[in-house]
């Protein structure tokens, strides 16, 4: 999906993507109105009246706005920047162990549904000479949380932007979810939870490599 130019952002949804990018946590000013949020605000109000309410009494007078605000939030990574996200924090270094970083806690949306997932991401991969700042990995998790998503393909995401920037000699990422839209409607299972993995290069093609990433995130590695 094209990516948006920094001036064309509410201002709170550019604070958010300058949270993933740059870590940068100064508060800015609401954001002015926009024909965008007045159409979200109006398909709320018709969603609204459709399941019988009445979008005017007190509680839900303000629902649609506070919707417009919450969906352009929780939508954010759409905007991020890579480039800017990494920001020459990859560093060539003689190191060549495994580096993980796992328990990442994450909260996205299912795009069946629009409802959330939420869980922990665990990231590792072998360098082959080049290594990326630690913050970034929880910022690239961050960046393909706040999308309508997927677990399997956020597995993925992670993984693939991983192995293209770094070039390492392998990456494995291990996503565990619980899904509202399986715990709310549907079959109604609460407490299940959803364990999706990529692994690439190093990871896939070697047993010992993958069951030492799984060693060190506490789970026992997929049979085959």
């Amino acid at each position: 999906m094209p990516q948006h130019e920094p001036a064309a952002l509410p201002d709170h949804v550019r604070r958010i993507v300058d949270e993933i990018e740059a870590g940068e946590e100064d508060a800015l000013p609401p954001p002015p109105e926009d024909r965008a949020g007045s159409r979200i605000e109006s398909a709320v109000r018709q969603i609204l009246v459709e399941i019988g309410e009445d979008p005017e009494r007190e509680g839900l007078l303000d629902t649609p706005a506070r919707m417009h605000r919450m969906y352009a939030e929780l939508t954010a990574g759409y905007h991020v920047d890579v480039e800017r996200l990494i920001n020459r924090a990859i560093f060539e270094v003689g190191y060549s162990e495994m580096v993980v970083v796992k328990d990442i806690e994450f909260h996205s949306l299912c795009e069946h549904h629009l409802l959330p997932f939420f869980g922990r991401a665990h990231v590792a991969y072998v360098p082959n000479g080049r290594v990326i700042g630690l913050s970034k990995i929880p910022r690239i998790v961050e960046m393909y949380a706040r999308r309508l998503q997927v677990q399997e393909r956020m597995t993925q995401q992670i993984a693939e932007l991983l192995m293209d920037r770094l070039q390492p000699r392998g990456v494995g990422v291990v996503l565990e979810a619980t899904h509202l839209c399986a715990a709310m409607r549907g079959v109604r299972k609460p407490g299940t939870v959803m364990t999706t993995a990529a692994v690439l290069g190093l990871f896939r093609r070697n047993d010992k490599t993958r069951a030492e990433f799984f060693a060190h995130i506490g789970r026992r590695p997929p049979e085959g």
